[in-house]
């Protein structure tokens, strides 16, 4: 972790809670893949989006009390390719009892987003996949190879150039590039367009943070992004299903 870096109050807060959560009994996970459902996606003319079920934020108005499950299953039935699940209490509402539910629910990967700060982090429910951030974490590659080594899918989440090249060299093969800053909390498509030209071919590059409209996703397609991670945008709909697909069949649109 790069304690020279400012961070907003928010973000302190949450590091200060997840620093003194426990893991408990090790966790050994068969996970979904997530390649081959970025690739059914693909196939189908979908663009892959990472739909998130988050009650709420610290960027956030409000929260919302839908059923986490009914959230999971309309946004997969808008077409979702995955499903995250916040599971983090005491900022965003999550829990890892949502997350056990909604993988039961769901036949689609499901993704763990939590601030993962040493291994025993690990050991708190099965999902497919799980974020690790390379600004809080200390040893990325130890963290890693725990993380694979209970079956899990690492996604490995920067902010900037610097951060990439660390994710690269720890053995990072799928990677989100977030763009919201950890100081300010503002949101800049643009980070994604800076950070992406720098990856290798052979890595898979998830656009986090920011897109709100089919117009969004086309840009950070033409960025490079692989897949996207799209929360606030979706909660925030009425007809989450509705929100879901919009944002999915957005290349779609421009072919028709």
């Amino acid at each position: 972790m790069n304690q020279g870096e400012e961070l907003a109050p928010a973000v302190e807060s949450i590091l200060e809670a997840a620093r003194a959560r426990t893991g408990g009994e090790r966790v050994a996970v068969e996970a979904r893949s997530f390649p081959a459902a970025l690739e059914r996606a693909e196939t189908d003319g979908r663009v892959p989006v990472i739909a998130e079920v988050k009650p709420t934020s610290p960027t956030t108005d409000g929260t919302r009390e839908d059923d986490p499950v009914d959230l999971a299953r309309a946004m997969v039935e808008g077409g979702a390719s995955a499903i995250s699940v916040l599971t983090e209490p005491t900022h965003f509402g999550g829990s890892p009892e949502s997350l056990e539910r909604i993988r039961e629910a769901v036949d689609v990967p499901v993704l763990r987003k939590d601030f993962v700060l040493r291994e025993e982090h690990l050991d708190v429910v099965e999902s497919d996949l799980l974020l690790l951030i390379v600004r809080f974490v200390d040893d990325l590659e130890s963290l890693l190879e725990a993380t694979r080594e209970r079956g899990f899918q690492p996604l490995v989440e920067v902010h900037d150039r610097e951060e990439l090249t660390v994710a690269l060299e720890a053995g990072a093969d799928l990677i989100g590039v977030n763009n919201r800053d950890l100081a300010k909390l503002e949101v800049d498509l643009a980070t994604f367009e800076a950070v992406s030209p720098h990856a290798p071919e052979d890595v898979t590059l998830i656009a986090e943070s920011g897109v709100s409209t089919p117009a969004d996703v086309r840009r950070m397609r033409e960025a490079g992004a692989d897949a996207l991670l799209v929360g606030s945008a979706i909660m925030a709909g009425a007809d989450v299903t509705a929100t879901t697909r919009e944002l999915v069949e957005a290349e779609t649109e421009t072919q028709t």
